[in-house]
């Protein structure tokens, strides 16, 4: 199985990178939609971090990973 995750990064005032996670987004991700959310985001000012708001957008990223669940004994 293939899980995947939307990573949005933001750039923070003291100028560190954070990433918000989001698990199984909506397929095929609509980029321009991803960068309105994260204007969004920094204009409401939603999420506080330990360098201070969020002031900027870094990049975002579909990560995919496989998955083999194991049966155990």
């Amino acid at each position: 199985m293939v899980e995947k995750t939307l990573e949005l990064q933001f750039l923070n005032q003291s100028g560190k990178i954070v990433r918000l996670l989001i698990e199984n987004p909506i397929e095929p991700v609509d980029e321009a939609a991803v960068s309105a959310v994260m204007d969004a985001i920094i204009t409401a000012n939603v999420f506080v971090s330990s360098g201070g708001d969020l002031v900027a957008k870094k990049g975002a990223k579909l990560l995919a990973r496989e998955v083999t669940e194991l049966v155990l004994a």
